[in-house]
């Protein structure tokens, strides 16, 4: 076969420009750091990378949602506490006020104390996080107890995933804080006020009782919330290892190696130039050179 010189320029020419996307990918890759910049460089890589990237961002999402759930269970238990004082102090005046020797004056001033007190723990069921309230289950956005005193406790947990197909509660049933009918605090503290007004001392005496037990089951709800803030500190830490996990697996699919990517490019670039200086040579001169 006569090989001509336009074959061996054309030749030389399809592999210098073979040379420069050689060098342009990875001068590109040197650029972005990523192995490839469009899915053509090359699918598998790009459909792992579609994988493990929805993978992060679902893990970041359970990251998000752990920082949402401390807010709740923190609020609350702050909230549960508050209410906890409040109901220390309404004891203290129930004690006083069933010591017999307390005139009807002093057993209205306690009784205007504990009116207050009553108002400010309903106050507090009406704790928001944000303008969500706590204590009203998955109706957040209803307070649970109106402007007219009516106390309406939803009874459907706020749970939010924290893992996949996890879901953990994140809030108290108000009724389980609070009490619920003839059982609920401020029915009691109603019933306080009542005999108060009457002056009826030893009637007052028989509440200690009733408000050992509301204290007990705010300590009961407390209780509960520290053992759900331990889970969620060990969840937590599972999540952080997955994400570290997810975002190496992420990388070692779609980041190169720097160091030895630039070694293949400067190796290809000294390539590149032997090639066009040996091509410069090989090609050789057309009658138009002579002819200048």
């Amino acid at each position: 076969m006569r090989v001509t010189n336009g074959m061996i320029a054309k030749n030389v020419m399809t592999n210098i420009n073979q040379s420069y996307s050689r060098l342009d990918k990875l001068f590109t890759q040197v650029q972005t750091q990523k192995k490839i910049s469009r899915p053509s460089d090359d699918p598998v890589v790009a459909m792992k990378g579609m994988f493990y990237r929805m993978n992060v961002i679902e893990v970041e999402q359970f990251k998000r949602n752990f920082s949402e759930a401390h807010n709740w269970v923190e609020t609350t238990d702050s909230a549960i506490g508050e209410a906890s004082k409040v109901l220390a102090r309404i004891r203290e005046l129930t004690v006083q006020a069933s010591n017999e020797t307390y005139d009807e004056g002093q057993l209205k001033a306690i009784k205007e104390e504990i009116a207050q007190l009553k108002d400010h723990i309903k106050s507090i069921a009406n704790s928001k996080v944000g303008n969500k309230y706590i204590f009203n289950g998955t109706d957040t956005l209803t307070p649970p107890i109106d402007a007219e005193g009516v106390v309406n406790f939803n009874t459907n947990n706020v749970e939010f995933e924290l893992a996949k197909g996890i879901y953990v509660p994140v809030n108290m049933l108000g009724e389980s804080v609070f009490g619920t009918g003839n059982d609920s605090i401020f029915t009691m503290l109603d019933e306080l006020e009542e005999a108060l007004g009457n002056g009826d001392s030893q009637a007052v005496g028989g509440f200690l009782d009733k408000i050992d037990g509301s204290a007990d089951r705010m300590l009961s709800a407390r209780a509960e919330l520290g053992a759900r803030t331990n889970r969620l500190d060990f969840m937590e830490e599972r999540i952080d290892n997955q994400e570290i996990i997810a975002k190496r697996i992420m990388s070692d699919n779609e980041d190169i190696e720097f160091e030895k990517v630039v070694m293949e490019f400067k190796q290809q670039e000294a390539i590149h130039t032997a090639a066009m200086s040996v091509g410069a040579r090989i090609i050789q001169p057309t009658l138009m050179d002579f002819l200048r």
